[in-house]
């Protein structure tokens, strides 16, 4: 994953008046980048991985809170931003689907109960 670091890019010409917050909108990509991958991860059953990519998820969302503190975004934007905010919320919902029989296995072996093969 490419974790480019989102303050790095370019405000773009302004448009109508108003500059573009591409920092913060930079950040819900990036996000909504490795929620996406997260998503690839648990297809694949590679749950390290998943792990792996919560965490820099993380990262990002701290950093998003900083870059966000005192900044509004244009209607324009908050509209994007509500797009890319439900991509990933539906990842989010895939991802603890595909999870749940993992950690039901998880809870069993904590619990030092057999697996059942039947489930």
């Amino acid at each position: 994953m490419s974790m480019t670091d989102p303050q790095a890019t370019t405000t773009p010409a302004p448009s109508e008046g108003r500059t573009m917050n591409t920092t913060l909108l930079s950040y819900y990509e990036a996000i909504e980048r490795a929620s996406a991958d997260m998503l690839a991860a648990a297809r694949a059953g590679d749950w390290d991985r998943v792990v792996k990519l919560e965490g820099a998820c993380a990262v990002l969302i701290s950093r998003l809170k900083h870059a966000a503190a005192g900044e509004q975004l244009a209607p324009e934007e908050a509209q994007l931003k509500t797009r890319i905010m439900q991509r990933i919320l539906v990842n989010d919902a895939e991802i603890r689907t595909l999870a749940e029989p993992w950690l039901e296995d998880l809870d069993r072996l904590m619990a030092g109960q057999p697996k059942n093969i039947l489930h």
